[in-house]
């Protein structure tokens, strides 16, 4: 075997054990250590201890397409650096650029080639250049692959090793407890050389599942893993990664094999002497999401899944009982470990995650909101039929149009109350690119391509928003000209570490309100918001202020007196600090 450290050789051994009893653990062994290490790159003699050094107050991430700004003459790649340099600098660090491979469909989730960037955005270089500039976020799209790429292409063909790597299955096998995010059909049925087979595809027939349970197919992403980060990735995003591993007569979700992976991906970045971080990308319910912190041995962050929906239903109802009672009920990060925090993303607001904690007639209630803003709802289908809302479609800025009273006044502050709030909390920031830009939903999309998170999806022409944001009264140009403010005031605020001590308040019930502290205990913030169309009085003396300090709103720079009187006006956010 390979001169491994005695704890990494230990554990390989155990998690690959596990997944693949019937091979060899030594060879296997030594083929994952080349695919992740080829030619002997350098690797750790002990493994990175976890810490809550990984990230910091400053760390805030923009997510977006690769061709999310386009002009028909640069190339997009080129034309996002620009705006990152000129728009995000100072206020985001970060940045999340969706799969930016050759695709056939799901704009970049049905992949063609991993190993090469779509021509329509740039190259390498040009990843290469905003990994330079920025901690660069990509996508292992782990659970499919095209219908249309080399891989299922060889795999109809009866070409090894790809006639082992897609999971098939018998339309006779009980599938019925199977958890999908989809109505399609499970099974596709295609033509092969090795006869008439039946694939796997849990999301749509032109994304085919890979099988997992062949160890090949393991060492293929492992390889692909370390391309990403050669090419100067340093936060991975694990797409879809709960469906990865499947078993006729059970949901085929979060199967203990599916964490063994998540484990053994940990596990080589731990020992890998770039600082690579590890996001799971599991749009489920709060027990099943932060089940992917294993135990400090699986993802460093998970995404907060419920925040999206329940900021929402705050801001269109006035009220945060909702919100509040689950922030109360979220523990902290474990050690080392941290949460995602967002509101949208290139997908729709999630309905799944709030199952349990909004009843169903709230559930309705927002729904009815958002569609009455424009707004669409994508279902899902039951285990045993039936169907279910999975998603609601809309762009952020264009859900906070109404409220429940029918009120179209104040869109403006109650979008940036919204995002504002998301800055606050325990963890990591980040911000879609078209919430950051005010873009409104594209209905024209929706028509023209047929599919309703198209509508979140607009594609900017690099010119007109440019113009937009020299107006300094436009939409686009506050938005961003506030969010990003803030962000840089938030950035140099120890008490928004994203690990630093989280306490939720009990206050009115139109006030969001969260004590934070620093972890030295230098810096105490009170974080208020008022998710309300009212303006909003309080006691200062709710906060128990402490009296022989000086306390200011680093929003507004007002002065904060202990026994004085704090008011809110609509929307209006406070962050009331002793320092800073």
């Amino acid at each position: 075997m390979t001169q491994l450290p005695a704890a990494l050789a230990a554990r390989l051994t155990d998690l690959l054990a596990f997944l693949y009893p019937q091979e060899d653990v030594v060879d296997l062994i030594e083929r994952v250590v080349a695919a992740f290490w080829p030619e002997d790159r350098p690797r750790r003699r002990r493994p990175r201890r976890p810490s809550n050094n990984l990230w910091s107050q400053a760390d805030a991430l923009v997510i977006t397409y690769g061709n999310s700004l386009t002009d028909g003459q640069h190339k997009p790649l080129d034309l996002l650096l620009d705006f990152l340099d000129r728009d995000l600098a100072g206020a985001v660090n970060g940045v999340h650029v969706l799969p930016f491979f050759p695709f056939t469909s799901d704009d970049g989730f049905a992949v063609t080639d991993y190993r090469k960037v779509n021509p329509a955005m740039g190259d390498w270089p040009d990843i290469r250049r905003i990994g330079d500039r920025m901690r660069l976020m990509s996508d292992m799209v782990l659970n499919h692959v095209s219908s249309q790429g080399a891989w299922f292409n060889a795999y109809r063909q009866g070409q090894a090793p790809y006639d082992r790597f897609f999971m098939e299955a018998d339309p006779a096998d009980d599938l019925s407890a199977v958890v999908r995010p989809r109505t399609t059909p499970l099974l596709q049925e295609v033509d092969t050389a090795m006869g008439r087979r039946h694939v796997w595809c849990t999301f749509s027939h032109d994304q085919v599942d890979l099988d997992f349970r062949n160890p090949e197919v393991l060492l293929e992403i492992l390889s692909i893993l370390r391309l990403h980060i050669d090419q100067g990735v340093r936060v991975i995003r694990l797409d879809a990664v709960a469906f990865v591993w499947k078993q006729a007569g059970t949901p085929s979700i979060h199967l203990p094999q599916t964490h063994a992976i998540v484990k053994l991906m940990r596990l080589l970045m731990d020992f890998a002497t770039e600082e690579v971080v590890l996001i799971t990308e599991t749009n489920v319910p709060k027990a099943e999401n932060l089940s992917y912190f294993g135990s400090r041995d699986e993802a460093h962050m998970v995404y907060n899944f419920p925040l999206p929906p329940l900021v929402l239903h705050a801001m269109l109802s006035g009220g945060v009982s909702y919100l509040r009672k689950w922030l109360r009920g979220m523990p902290p990060a474990p050690l080392g470990c941290a949460y995602f925090n967002f509101t949208a993303s290139h997908d729709g607001i999630g309905m799944r995650p709030v199952e349990g904690i909004l009843p169903a007639d709230e559930l309705e209630r927002m729904i009815d909101c958002v569609r009455a803003s424009g707004g669409l709802v994508s279902m899902r289908a039951l285990p045993g039929g039936g169907e279910a809302p999975y998603e609601v479609n809309c762009a952020y800025f264009d859900a906070m149009g109404r409220t429940y009273a029918g009120d179209e006044a104040l869109k403006l502050a109650r979008f940036l109350c919204s995002q504002t709030l998301v800055m606050a909390l325990e963890g990591v920031p980040a911000f879609y690119i078209h919430s950051l830009t005010a873009t409104p939903n594209d209905h024209d999309a929706v028509t023209r391509r047929g599919m309703n998170r198209a509508i979140n999806r607009h594609r900017w022409h690099y010119p007109e928003l440019r113009a937009l944001l020299e107006d300094p009264d436009s939409d686009q140009a506050v938005v961003l000209r506030i969010l990003t403010t803030r962000l840089k005031l938030r950035a140099r605020q120890p008490a928004f570490h994203p690990n630093a001590t989280q306490h939720t308040l009990q206050l009115d019930d139109r006030i969001l309100g969260v004590w934070r502290q620093a972890l030295d205990r230098t810096q105490s913030i009170f974080a208020l918001h008022n998710v309300s169309a009212e303006p909003v009085e309080m006691p200062a003396w709710q906060l128990n202020l402490i009296e022989d300090e000086d306390w200011h709103d680093l929003l507004s720079g007002d002065r904060i007196e202990a026994d004085g009187t704090i008011a809110l006006a609509p929307y209006q956010c406070r962050w009331i600090a002793n320092t800073g």
